[in-house]
Order: structure tokens, then C-alpha cells, then sequence
């Protein structure tokens, strides 16, 4: 019998697996937007899913986010999970040992300060200071999005080479170069306990598109959430669909493990 599941628009997700290792975005995906990164947080519900599906694959589910990994954790304190933060320039493996891009961070604090001064002249603008990478969103202030990118791209030319600037859902910010979710993934892949497993990734924004073709290239599951062009090869309709599809793998993994003699 088929464990194919249907989606939103007809079409249908491949059957489960159980050798399945999850690379999962937070915002958007996992969890539902907020009006600014504090607000989000996880319920118990989500909690308890993650844990689940966490034991039932072995151990292999990681978070990929371009949240701080400082973030991440107090986000879903107390629990632990392998992280990729900031899109990849830090990341914590499921052995607790922490893998960061080396840069300058001071080379940062002028342009730190100067979109935090952007960020106070125009109400709406929220300023996230990540560590290696610096963030203005503007969600609550979308008539200031193309001033936000002209001052991200004029520090970034300051900047030079090394970092590069990056846009999203209602963000832009500046961020190294060379370091992007789908190597993270990738470093992932070649360790215990995800190394030998097909690689899924799901995600919603412009800034998972390095994943979906890192993840295309190995042969694995690339999905995404929501409306827009994409490289994903599936599609959920948003975080509520993610959570369930989630879910639902977690209880026939659960089963199977049950019917195994």
C-alpha cells in the first residue's frame, strides 16, 4: 500500500522512507511567521513532534536557519538539536562540536551601528545583530524595503569581497560569502548519524534555494512551503501542512517499527 501523501495542489509527495535524514527551516516552515523574530515561538505540540521525529530517525533531524545558533537554542530551550545558523557560517554537529566560518567580526561594527541608527529613524525597521551576519527586517515597515537594500549594498561595497548582501521574506541582510544552507547540509551528510541517508530538506524563502539544489544534486527530497519559483521539486502549502507531514511520517515510522518482528 502507497504511503504517498497528497498535496494542497493535487499532485502527491513520494512514499516515506525510513532511511530519511531532516534538514528543516525554522521561520516559515517549521514554525508560522511572526511580526518580528522575538514574537515567534514554538508551542508544545511542536516541541513534541520534533522529539519524536528526532528518535525516530535515529537522531538525524537538524535545524538550518539563518537565526543566530545562539537563537536557535533559546527558541527551543531546553532542548538540543545539530543547528546551522546564519545560513550556514556556524553549525553544531549531533556531537555537540561547534564548526564556525572565520571572520573578523570587527571589521562589522561600523555597519552594525549604522542600521541600528537606520533602524531607529524609521519605526517599523527591526535591526538583528546575528554576530557574522547583520539583518533589517521591515515586515512592519514594507514602504522602507528598497531604502533598507540601497544601505545594505553601500556597506556591503565597504565591506568588500568577503561578505555579500541577501535578501528574503521582508529582510534583507549582510552576510560572508561563500557560506550558504545547502553546504551546510552537506557537511551534515558526512557525518554520523545523517551520513548514508537521503537527505530531506524543506523550506520557504529565496535563502533555502542553495538547499534545494544541494539536496536535488544527492537525490534527495526537496520541498517547498508556500507560493513562489522554486528549485524544490514538492511543495506544502505552509508551516500548519509542514507540521502535519511531519507527523504523519513520525507515526509510520512508529508503526513500522511496531509490525517489525
Amino acid at each position: 500500500m502507497s504511503n504517498a501523501t497528497e498535496q494542497p495542489s493535487g499532485g502527491l509527495l513520494p512514499p516515506f522512507s525510513a532511511d530519511w535524514a531532516f534538514f528543516l527551516d525554522i521561520d516559515g516552515t517549521l514554525l508560522d511567521f511572526a511580526p518580528t523574530p522575538d514574537a515567534v515561538v514554538p508551542d508544545e505540540l511542536t516541541r513534541e513532534l520534533l522529539i519524536r521525529l528526532q528518535q525516530r530517525a535515529s537522531g538525524a533531524v537538524a535545524l538550518i536557519s539563518g537565526r543566530a545558533a545562539r537563537d536557535i537554542d533559546r527558541l527551543f530551550e531546553p532542548l538540543r538539536f545539530p543547528i546551522a545558523g546564519q545560513h550556514g557560517v556556524e553549525r553544531r554537529d549531533a556531537a555537540g562540536n561547534w564548526h564556525k566560518h572565520a571572520l573578523p567580526e570587527h571589521e562589522l561594527h561600523a555597519a552594525s551601528s549604522e542600521l541600528e541608527a537606520l533602524c531607529r529613524a524609521h519605526p517599523g525597521l527591526v535591526f538583528e545583530n546575528k554576530g557574522l551576519n547583520l539583518a533589517v527586517h521591515y515586515r512592519l515597515a514594507p514602504e522602507c524595503g528598497e531604502l533598507v537594500h540601497r544601505r545594505m549594498i553601500r556597506l556591503m561595497q565597504q565591506l568588500g569581497p568577503r561578505f555579500e548582501v541577501q535578501g528574503g521574506k521582508m529582510i534583507w541582510e549582510i552576510k560572508p560569502s561563500g557560506r550558504d544552507k545547502g553546504m551546510a547540509i552537506i557537511e551534515f551528510l558526512a557525518e554520523v548519524p545523517f551520513a548514508a541517508r537521503t537527505p530531506v530538506f524543506v523550506g520557504d524563502d529565496v535563502t533555502d534555494e542553495s538547499a534545494f539544489q544541494a539536496v536535488n544534486k544527492l537525490g534527495g527530497l526537496s520541498i517547498k512551503v508556500g507560493p513562489g519559483a522554486t528549485a524544490a521539486r514538492f511543495r506544502l502549502a505552509d508551516a500548519a501542512a509542514v507540521r502535519a507531514w511531519l507527523g504523519s511520517w513520525a507515526d509510520w515510522s512508529a508503526a513500522r517499527g511496531r509490525a517489525s518482528p
